[in-house]
């Protein structure tokens, strides 16, 4: 109990390779899996290739799902987009639903099927407002194993990016943002703080939700290839680090249609920030145990949180100067 966090996480790093083993495509064997004693929870990941066929599409998500409630999965992870990616604007808008449409149902009835919590990453809802604003919302909903909507986290920061040549996203055009940061959700795995994608750029979300008590944080994701070979590894660390959480990110991966190829790498990284699963390419799942006993330990040793000088921050002003954008 005494031992310096990165010790314990030296010894834990042994385990690294087998959990990174256990990041497969649905195809391949599980005796590996089925063979491992289960004394903590375990989580599964999901990495998948959305289009704008949303009937292939839960078709693939549904066979992850039952995949990983078959290994004992506790918690099921999507990324953003699992219901669909569309070709743009105007197919986006006319494919979505709204949490009472039949898409949802459909999850619904497979967390009860399963007895699975399922975090829906980025779902596009069509919000009581859709009548008069025309706008979906991206919401990041959590079901329960009997099927019940416990959460529906709305994306409070929407992705307008020009990257010339490379990327163009203008989220803003077509959604609505959320206007919440929800409390972090009670679950089998630990208190789970709800965002989705772009918000990983912005840690004051995470650093709110650890705050309030959250153990894992999760960003379902869709990150472009420009961006996220540059920055998707970086940040998840970070927000692990910076909180001492548990980070949990599902990703789109490949070709999601002709003009849009997504990163993937979905992946778990502990709250010493070290990669403990992550999926290789194309659809498949990654799994992790999680160890609520090491987060403490890392808490406990390195007290961060305790640290902070809130009576500071906020304060700073640049005198004689021009705000800086």
């Amino acid at each position: 109990q005494g031992r310096d966090p990165a010790h314990v996480v030296g010894a834990r790093c042994q385990l690294q390779g087998l959990l990174s083993s256990l990041c497969h495509h649905p195809q391949q064997p599980a005796q590996a899996m089925e063979s491992l004693p289960r004394l903590k929870p375990l989580v599964a990941v999901c990495q998948v290739t959305s289009t704008p066929d949303k009937e292939l599409n839960f078709t693939s998500c549904a066979r992850l799902v039952r995949e990983a409630a078959g290994r004992g999965a506790s918690i099921i992870f999507l990324p953003e987009g699992f219901d669909y990616i569309g070709e743009n604007t105007a197919q986006t808008l006319s494919l979505a639903e709204g949490l009472d449409g039949d898409i949802m149902g459909r999850y619904m009835q497979l967390a009860r099927e399963c007895k699975v919590w399922l975090s829906l990453g980025g779902f596009h809802e069509r919000g009581q407002d859709w009548v008069t604003t025309q706008r979906i919302y991206n919401c990041h909903a959590l079901l329960d194993p009997a099927g019940k909507l416990v959460a529906a986290y709305r994306k409070t920061h929407l992705c307008d990016v020009e990257l010339e040549g490379r990327v163009s996203m203008r989220e803003s055009s077509f959604t609505n943002p959320g206007t919440e940061i929800l409390p972090p959700v009670d679950t089998p795995v630990g208190k789970l703080g709800l965002s989705v994608c772009y918000d990983l750029r912005f840690p004051e979300v995470s650093l709110a939700l650890r705050r309030a008590g959250a153990q894992l944080l999760t960003y379902p994701s869709a990150f472009t290839f420009p961006t996220g070979s540059a920055h998707w590894e970086v940040l998840l660390r970070a927000r692990a680090i910076e909180c001492q959480c548990y980070v949990v990110a599902a990703a789109q991966t490949g070709q999601n249609h002709g003009t849009r190829t997504s990163y993937g790498h979905a992946m778990v990284v502990d709250p010493w920030g070290a990669v403990v699963a992550q999926c290789h390419e194309g659809p498949g799942l990654c799994y992790a145990e999680i160890d609520l006993g090491y987060l403490q330990l890392v808490r406990r040793q390195m007290p961060v949180q305790g640290h902070r000088r809130h009576d500071l921050y906020g304060t700073v002003e640049a005198k004689g100067l021009a705000p800086v954008p």
